[in-house]
């Protein structure tokens, strides 16, 4: 032991240990949770809260020790500022595992905190790249949770800095990461103007509009009505389209379908101190006794972006293991079709094509380079009949794809609640333009308003209209609801899952879609329409004179009603 050492008190030396201690033990924990399975909630919710117990207590030892840490320990900002990132990491795969938007906040509140107190200020003198690559990835990871919250305003900012950051970067060090960062900055950019409508406010600023479910968001069921008392538990969300726009493994249509399966988050734990700063202080997860879980305000989610089968199989079965009673799985499938080669005189669930998954071999339109049999069935490809095991428990399939309509060719095997909603599989040209921008019909799902405004051409709106037309959505919304429910020819599997809020919001967006399709004047041939397993009585909803009515009410509302049929449809079904 040196004689510096021995002059440290042995106070301070304990706490320069114990400090150390807690380090090594977060830092061992931290990685300990990239190797453990994203589904077995029993296996990783343990382990989760035993990484936020350290944390904290990391995180509260070094605020009462700063002073000590930083003479005897020579403890950096930049330090302080890892410790705070990975505990906004941990916030962020806490939402990703449960859905709990709430924890959302918690991590934008630790995220935010290190941009305010300039934690990583420091690392542009040193002269230790891997230190700068830290601060960027804390960049990267603050604009995601960013963009979850849709706080679009600063999102841009954090871009400006970020590029300037990697600018700095790459001009004092010669580092082959280059073109890897200057691609995170398109791809952020790009997702920023996905939306292809703006709405304005008075001083022509644009208005950030949220489309997650907001409270008393849903018209409550009417009196009397008998629905399902289904809840959706589960949903996969399955992102595999060439060239979409994406940021941090997330395509637009991801995006979007996973804001409209989630409610408005609400702050936890982060106070304000009596000087006006951000009081942060890790709010422990809780640990829900295995026999009897806490119901979830969201469903739990998986996003998958570009899986294999394999992977997509994995999830698949985890999650309809741990399905609870009287539950639902949802599947959405955006990706590229997969056609079927040579005609057969049989016709089976392996024979329509379906969605590809993902291969390490070239794909070109869906097929590999590699030559094969006709008989052969295309093996990166999820079939109609590889979800047929898993209609043993309640299911509910979107597909957004140019080959959806392979799904529609589904058998109920085993007459357990069983809904397909399929999107067209071909768009009018001036739409196919758009198209790397996200999918239309994903769109109306996400927000059908926004959606409506595109089809229609309109590239900005008036906040006031925008609310006037929401207003009169939301009647329209609440009349096609009652369609569904008094019609006496709907299946009986729509009104199973009619009774979970979620799914009810995503059938009525998907009638009025498909009524909005029917009667644009550019929709003019039946794959131009979504379809539906089972069938939709048409005349009771899609092809209702009281919807078209109303469809045109709001194309009148919006000055747009030239581009629809006002008159008896004159396209073929």
């Amino acid at each position: 032991m040196t004689g510096a050492e021995d002059d440290i008190p042995l106070g301070e030396r304990k706490t320069v240990t114990d400090f150390c201690y807690l380090l090594d033990k977060s830092k061992q924990l931290f990685n300990g949770l990239r190797d453990l399975p994203q589904y077995r909630h029993k296996q990783w919710q343990s382990y989760f809260v035993r990484t936020f117990d350290v944390y904290t207590k990391l995180w509260k030892f070094q605020q009462q020790h700063r002073q000590v840490l930083e003479n005897r320990h020579g403890l950096k900002r930049w330090q302080i500022g890892e410790v705070a990132s990975k505990i906004g990491q941990l916030y962020y795969h806490y939402y990703l595992r449960t859905s709990e938007t709430s924890y959302l906040n918690e991590a934008f509140s630790f995220y935010s905190a290190i941009r305010q107190r300039s934690y990583y200020y420091q690392v542009n003198k040193d002269d230790r790249p891997e230190l700068v690559v830290k601060k960027l990835r804390y960049y990267a990871r603050y604009i995601v949770v960013c963009l979850l919250l849709n706080k679009m305003d600063l999102v841009k900012v954090l871009i400006k800095e970020l590029s300037e950051e990697i600018e700095d970067y790459t001009q004092r060090f010669n580092t082959e990461d280059q073109l890897e960062w200057n691609l995170v900055l398109q791809e952020v950019a790009a997702f920023l103007e996905a939306d292809p409508v703006v709405v304005l406010n008075n001083e022509n600023t644009v208005v950030v509009i949220s489309n997650r479910l907001q409270e008393g968001g849903m018209s409550p069921l009417e009196q009397g009505m008998v629905v399902g008392q289904l809840t959706l538990a589960d949903a996969l969300i399955i992102g595999n389209c060439n060239n979409q726009v994406k940021f941090s493994e997330l395509t637009i249509d991801m995006f979007r379908i996973l804001q409209a399966l989630e409610r408005e988050p609400v702050n936890l734990a982060t106070t304000t101190s009596k000087h006006g700063t951000l009081a942060l202080t890790p709010c422990l997860p809780s640990q829900e006794p295995s026999e009897k879980p806490a119901k979830r305000e969201n469903p739990h989610k998986y996003l998958l972006y570009k899986p294999t089968f394999s992977q997509l199989f994995t999830f698949l079965s985890a999650s309809f293991k741990e399905l609870p009673v009287n539950s639902v799985l949802l599947v959405y499938l955006s990706a590229t079709g997969v056609f079927p080669t040579g005609c057969l005189d049989f016709e089976g669930p392996y024979d329509f094509g379906g969605v590809l998954t993902n291969t390490n071999r070239d794909v070109v339109n869906g097929e590999t380079g590699q030559k094969r049999n006709q008989a052969q069935k295309e093996m990166h490809c999820l079939h109609p009949g590889d979800l047929f095991p898993f209609t043993r428990k309640p299911l509910f399939v979107i597909v957004d794809s140019s080959n959806s309509t392979a799904y529609k060719n589904f058998t109920n095997l085993f007459g357990q609640p069983l809904v397909c909603l399929l999107s067209p599989t071909v768009y009018p040209q001036s739409m196919q333009d758009q198209s790397q921008r996200g999918s239309l019909f994903t769109l109306f799902l996400y927000c059908p308003l926004l959606a409506f405004l595109s089809v229609c051409g309109l590239s900005s709106l008036r906040q006031g209209l925008w609310e006037k037309a929401e207003e009169f959505l939301c009647k329209v919304f609440r009349d096609i609801g009652q369609m569904i429910t008094r019609s006496r020819a709907i299946d009986q599997a729509f009104l199973q899952f009619y009774g979970d809020e979620f799914l009810r919001l995503l059938l009525i967006r998907f009638v009025f879609c498909s009524a909005t399709l029917r009667m644009h004047k550019l929709f003019q041939e039946s794959r131009s329409f979504p379809e539906s397993y089972p069938q939709l009585p048409k005349q009771d909803t899609v092809e209702s004179s009281f919807l078209r009515k109303h469809v045109l009410e709001l194309a009148a509302m919006l000055d747009v009603q030239r581009l629809f049929w006002d008159g008896a449809l004159d396209v073929n079904y």
